[in-house]
């Protein structure tokens, strides 16, 4: 399937990356619900975010307390983007 000028993305809306999700869910539950690799692959990570890995530090923390939100700034050298507030007011009609 070709991608039409000007789209990005997945084409088919993500299915795909619904398949890899499930498949992995499979493999990481063929041992039992208590899904030993995914401990054992978590216990790694944690391991290493203590011996000071900061990008093993920052996916617990990441999956802990959500991820940062990223700032919205302007090009490099521009003052940041500036949001005003729009406020939509409905009013009952004068008789």
């Amino acid at each position: 399937m070709a991608f039409e000028k000007g789209k990005s993305g997945n084409p088919s809306g993500g299915r795909k990356q619904k398949k890899a999700h499930d498949a992995l869910v499979l493999l990481l539950k063929a041992d039992g619900e208590d899904m030993p690799r995914l401990r054992k692959i978590w216990d790694a990570i944690v391991t290493k975010a203590e011996g000071g890995d900061a990008p093993c530090a920052k996916e617990v923390f990441d999956r802990l307390d959500g991820k940062v939100p990223q700032a919205i700034v302007g090009d490099s050298g521009e003052d940041p983007i500036m949001l005003a507030r729009i406020e939509r007011v409905i009013v009952k009609p004068a008789d």
